[in-house]
């Protein structure tokens, strides 16, 4: 017969065998960002700051990076965009804990512990247990000739970027008729008071009822406000002046000067544009790792800018939160550092708690080797025994 000290210890010998302390995953990074813009800068900074391992991939297109200058930007106001990147890692390196990879991440996967794999051009991958993605959207800006070279240089779509710039001239609104009223709600009421909506041929009346249906009132707007609206086909537009060599120092104005010509042969001169094209994500990745959007955005509604995948943020302008501007994005960038260290950290205290926990059951089982030395085969017969039984 088999005595209950015996069957104690079998179950004590049994636990002790099946305790399964968490651990944390190893990996190459705490983090990888994807994006050297603003938003995945500071989130690079801000996760150094915690002292936690980054690979920052950065591709090397940036949508602010045909603009002159960065505006609006407490401390760095007028920076060169190029300039503001530069010192920006040069900040976050002396932290030596982000690695900058100036590569293109082509594809993110997610393993089954519940870490990512990030393969860049050439096939070499990265391991990290969390993914923050500030990879941007794009303009997408109609092959209307000498457009896309004059985009963020006296044509852009942010007044608060640009408008400064650019105010008290003469202004195009660039962009289909159902837009217009944004621009000159943001324009006329302190920057520009001429104003022309070059619109090229979207004054229809579907355009005019998606238009009424938004803004009732847009028709008393556009008269009170001496507002034109030329439906004419757009040809080119060309620039005759370039602003960044036509400059007040002391205003702070830059003087851009663009012919629009039109296909049946007319032109008119503007100073600026304002442009109200759709935009897109820039990258793949949120379609490939299959996160949830918000039209052309990442979802980001979950709290701490969280995508729909559990350990992936997303932050700047490709997220949903609906704003596109460099504070915005450092905002964002940051905001993402802080959630994404907590949550690693807890993973952290989880698995040292349950660490705690089967360190205490090891040391009940070393205070009862001695039993089973004692025992000597006693053990072994239990075990068979039970089987037979």
């Amino acid at each position: 017969m088999i005595a209950l000290n015996q069957i104690s210890l079998f179950y004590t010998v049994l636990t002790v065998v099946t305790v399964v302390i968490a651990a944390i995953p190893r990996t190459d990074y705490d983090v990888i960002v994807v994006g050297g813009g603003p938003s995945g800068l500071s989130a690079a900074s801000g996760l150094s700051r915690v002292l936690r391992s980054v690979a920052l991939f950065d591709s090397g297109v940036y949508r602010n990076g045909p603009t002159r200058n960065m505006h609006d930007v407490i401390g760095s106001d007028g920076a060169v965009p190029s300039e503001f990147r530069n010192n920006a890692r040069k900040g976050i390196s002396r932290y030596q804990k982000t690695s900058f990879i100036d590569k293109n991440v082509t594809s993110i996967e997610n393993n089954m512990d519940g870490t990512f794999i990030a393969t860049i051009d050439g096939g070499k991958t990265y391991t990290a247990r969390k993914v923050i993605l500030g990879t941007g959207i794009k303009d997408d800006i109609p092959n209307t000739p000498g457009l896309q070279k004059a985009f963020g240089k006296g044509i852009y779509w942010c007044p608060w970027c640009d408008g400064y710039e650019h105010r008290n001239q003469t202004m195009g609104i660039l962009g289909p008729m159902s837009e217009i009223y944004g621009s000159i709600r943001e324009l006329h009421s302190t920057l520009n008071k001429d104003i022309v909506a070059y619109v090229n041929g979207t004054d229809t009346a579907e355009q005019k009822a998606k238009l009424t249906k938004e803004h009732p009132n847009w028709q008393n707007v556009l008269k009170a406000y001496n507002i034109r609206v030329n439906n004419k086909l757009i040809l080119n537009i060309t620039r005759t002046q370039d602003g960044g060599q036509h400059q007040d120092p002391v205003t702070g104005q830059m003087f851009d000067k663009f012919r629009i010509f039109f296909t049946d042969g007319s032109y008119e001169e503007r100073d600026a544009f304002i442009t109200n094209f759709p935009t897109e994500q820039r990258s793949h990745l949120p379609s490939q790792m299959g996160l949830q959007m918000i039209g052309p955005k990442i979802n980001t509604t979950r709290p701490g800018l969280r995508t729909s995948l559990d350990g992936v943020w997303g932050v700047g302008d490709a997220n949903s939160d609906d704003s596109t501007n460099v504070p915005h994005a450092m905002a964002s960038g940051k905001k993402a550092a802080v959630y994404c260290h907590v949550e690693l950290a807890q993973e952290e205290l989880d698995a040292d708690a349950s660490a705690v926990q089967g360190r205490s059951m090891l040391s009940r089982r070393a205070m009862e080797e001695e039993t089973e030395r004692k025992m000597g085969s006693d053990i072994e017969d239990l075990y068979e025994r039970l089987r037979r039984a």
